[in-house]
């Protein structure tokens, strides 16, 4: 019965984990209420060259909270090795 419990625990907090990690995708910069240290969030506002979507990051801790950077990627992610 312990061992179900700790199962089903760690289940969720890996899936909580996971789904904060995800890029999420919103039209507008003004749309992004809560941006958490380290989360990415892809905004497609028409502000980047065509193919690119620009990237928002929580970048670093502040007293007003977290700062904010941002950047044109690549609208489909980086090329990854397989």
């Amino acid at each position: 019965m312990l061992l179900r419990r700790a199962t089903c625990l760690s289940l969720l907090i890996a899936i909580a984990f996971a789904a904060t990690a995800r890029a999420g995708t919103v039209g507008r910069e003004q749309d992004i209420i809560d941006l958490k240290l380290g989360q990415r969030v892809q905004v497609d506002d028409g502000t980047c060259p065509a193919g690119q979507v620009k990237e928002v990051r929580g970048a670093k801790m502040t007293d007003k909270g977290v700062a904010r950077t941002s950047t044109c990627v690549s609208r489909f992610g980086p090329k990854s090795k397989r």
